[in-house]
């Protein structure tokens, strides 16, 4: 694993949500995000966030059980025209085969991709992508209730970046602009 971009905390709510509209700011149709965390470390919590900021229609709830689910860009939401938004779950798959069965590929020129659980499984999607690592508080001082994401316990994000859309100054863009997000 590459050294990180940016290594941020997020101390509540607010945060994730200030660190999904940063990063929604810089995403585009084609971009591949995979989320990697425990269960209840706000993997939906960030992607419902991200939907939010992207513009897309209605609510983002976990694709859990239907593996993946297009949220189509609002034409009247905040970012009229940006992209869609495909999040998909992939803790249930168990081979890159499994995941070119969903097709991913035919919603990719317009919309970002948003992989729970596919470090492993989804680097073939695209030629860049961005790895968000999330990580619960851990210890007597945070107790983990599994599966809840809607609490205040604080969270670590670590950030990296892969391929040629991200590397050089783009990356060092995007970290200067979430770690300003969430300083202010």
């Amino acid at each position: 694993m590459p050294k990180p971009l940016t290594e941020v905390a997020l101390p509540d709510l607010a945060a994730t949500g200030r660190l999904a509209r940063a990063l929604a700011a810089a995403l585009r149709a084609g971009d591949l995000l995979v989320l990697t965390g425990e269960l209840g470390a706000g993997k939906t919590t960030f992607t419902r966030a991200l939907g939010k900021a992207l513009g897309v229609r209605g609510s983002v709830i976990s694709p859990t059980f239907v593996l993946a689910r297009i949220h189509p860009n609002d034409p009247d939401g905040p970012r009229p025209g940006g992209p869609d938004l495909v999040h998909v779950d992939a803790y249930r798959l168990g081979s890159v085969e499994e995941v070119d069965d969903l097709d991913l590929e035919a919603t990719q020129d317009r919309a970002v991709t948003v992989v729970e659980w596919g470090r492993g499984l989804v680097e073939h999607l695209a030629e860049s992508r961005l790895e968000l690592t999330l990580e619960r508080a851990t210890g007597e001082a945070a107790p983990v209730v599994e599966g809840d994401e809607d609490d205040e316990d604080p969270r670590r994000a670590r950030l990296a970046a892969f391929g040629p859309r991200w590397t050089g100054q783009a990356g060092r863009d995007l970290a200067r602009r979430l770690e300003a997000a969430l300083r202010g």
